[in-house]
């Protein structure tokens, strides 16, 4: 007998439960996207040489599907020979399939594969020029070196790194510059430098 009072009880218990279900966060761009896409990848290419693959959690296309808004972007790029060269994430994005070219905005980090990362507000992505840019502030960080400053261009793998402006840091080790005084320059070289912009 005791089993009937105990699905009473519960059937008791969930009518008296008058809290409303979970609402998902609701993105104002879905109602005006021309088409939304859940777990969105496209391959960004160069005259038929993989350059990258974007991947985010969602996407919005507008203007005829040739702009692209990202939410909780991923993206890889390769060096010419197709080797994984470096990663970025972002917590939001832009693609232009008309150009080819990307912005990622919201806490944009890069991590090559031999060990250089930077971080920056925003970055801006030139396919065809396979080339990072950006007017923000930055932080890079290799092994034995950080330089920060504002804007920067560089390769995808961050080995040859040219600073707009400001750019102060340190290096690690003997003969290094202490925390905070301008870093010295380097000349690109095959394992990677950071230079002041000549303009």
């Amino acid at each position: 007998m005791r089993l009937p009072v105990l699905a009473l009880l519960i059937a008791s218990v969930a009518c008296d439960d008058k809290r409303e279900p979970p609402v998902l966060p609701h993105n104002a761009m879905a109602d005006s996207a021309d088409q939304v896409m859940f777990g969105a990848s496209f391959k960004m290419t160069d005259n038929g040489v993989d350059r990258a693959e974007l991947q985010a959690d969602t996407a919005y296309f507008f203007d005829d599907n040739t702009r692209i808004e990202l939410d909780d972007v991923h993206t890889t790029f390769y060096t010419v020979t197709g080797m994984k060269d470096a990663v970025l994430t972002s917590n939001h994005g832009r693609y232009s399939t008309r150009l080819g070219n990307m912005t990622a905005y919201g806490n944009v980090v890069v991590n090559t594969e031999d060990g250089r990362r930077i971080v920056t507000p925003e970055l801006h992505y030139n396919q065809g020029a396979n080339q990072f840019s950006s007017d923000s502030q930055f932080v890079m960080t290799e092994p034995g070196r950080r330089i920060a400053g504002v804007g920067f261009r560089s390769d995808p793998g961050l080995k040859n790194v040219q600073v707009l402006s400001g750019a102060t840091g340190f290096m690690s080790g003997q003969g290094g510059a202490a925390p905070g005084t301008a870093a010295p320059a380097a000349p690109p070289s095959p394992a990677g430098g950071v230079r002041p912009d000549s303009h």
